[in-house]
């Protein structure tokens, strides 16, 4: 099974968030500190993945925002 890009980083987010709660709920510092360490070398692996993905577009500069047809050409 091939993980995509997104799947990590919403796992990565999640895991982080975890360790976020365990750490206000005071959980054992060992629990903490491993979830911590888990979290780190995540994080480290999906911006590695992000910035490797075999990702392309036909999108340019020019097409600038698509959602806001208004601020075009003519803002710059």
């Amino acid at each position: 099974m091939k993980i995509n890009a997104m799947f990590l980083l919403g796992f990565t987010t999640l895991i982080l968030i975890i360790v976020t709660i365990f750490a206000s709920l005071n959980l054992s510092f060992t629990w903490v500190f491993y979830s911590i360490v888990f979290g780190q070398s995540l994080l480290v692996f999906t911006v590695y993945k992000v910035l490797k993905d075999d990702y392309q577009t036909d999108k340019t500069f020019k097409d600038f925002y698509e959602d806001r047809p208004d601020i075009g050409e003519n803002y710059r």
